[in-house]
């Protein structure tokens, strides 16, 4: 049955295969709407580190103004992450059977507000950073920090920096030549393949997610992000359903 299979994922009990089946549907949401954010507000929301750079670069010019505003959305990707932690904290501690799923609802009654009123919020500025902007960073916030404590740190959604330098460092593994080790066996360079399957996988659905997030603004604006915010919900009420 479907539910079953979507309780499953976000189940407090966590097996391998579920956190790649999510770690693969969250990186698919995660890269459409940072590529469908572009579009619409001309930010990558999710990469923390070229707005840190961007902050330094613009103090150094003397853009006061753009690097405040660049601080403030790394603020609000931060507080994201922060609120991720309490909500699942408080749930584990009062609906042990549905940690999860308060997160999952939050983050796509956040998507419907970006996809119904994201225009709107375009209007709106907090320094120099329209409130759409910061929604977006917010959630990446949100859901970043929610794949990492469901997978503890093993999966991340929202960048694929260091997903690309893992599957690197695989691709070494894989090329090195072992040779001459018959007396010492230890210091045989081995890939770890369950590794680099998954990142390439992560990578593969972000990238995926990306092209098809950048269409649906592109041809549908804002409200091509109500159809991710409803794969949300399905992950959220699927624990419930299948009870």
């Amino acid at each position: 049955m479907p539910q079953h299979y979507l309780a499953k994922l976000t189940s407090p009990k966590r097996s391998p295969k579920a956190n790649l089946h999510l770690g693969v549907t969250l990186c698919w949401i995660a890269g459409a709407l940072n590529a469908g954010g572009f579009l619409a507000v001309g930010e990558y929301t999710s990469h923390m580190t070229g707005v840190l750079s961007s902050a330094a670069d613009n103090l150094i010019l003397g853009r006061v103004i753009p690097a405040i505003a660049a601080l403030f959305m790394l603020l609000s990707f931060v507080f994201g992450a922060a609120c991720t932690a309490l909500i699942i904290n408080y749930a584990k501690r009062n609906f042990a059977r549905f940690v999860y799923a308060p997160v999952l609802l939050f983050e796509a009654i956040l998507l419907l507000i970006f996809g119904m009123l994201g225009r709107g919020l375009l209007q709106h500025e907090m320094i120099s950073v329209s409130f759409t902007a910061i929604l977006l960073c917010y959630m990446m916030g949100l859901q970043n920090a929610l794949i990492t404590k469901i997978s503890n740190a093993e999966i991340r959604t929202t960048h694929v920096t260091g997903l690309v330098t893992d599957i690197g460092i695989e691709l070494g593994k894989m090329l090195y030549w072992n040779r001459d080790l018959e007396h010492n066996a230890d210091m045989k360079v081995v890939v770890n393949r369950q590794k680099l399957r998954l990142h390439l996988q992560l990578v593969f659905s972000f990238a995926l997610g990306a092209v098809m997030g950048a269409a649906g603004f592109k041809h549908l604006g804002f409200i091509a992000s109500v159809p991710l915010a409803l794969a949300l919900v399905a992950l959220a009420i699927a624990p419930a359903i299948a009870d």
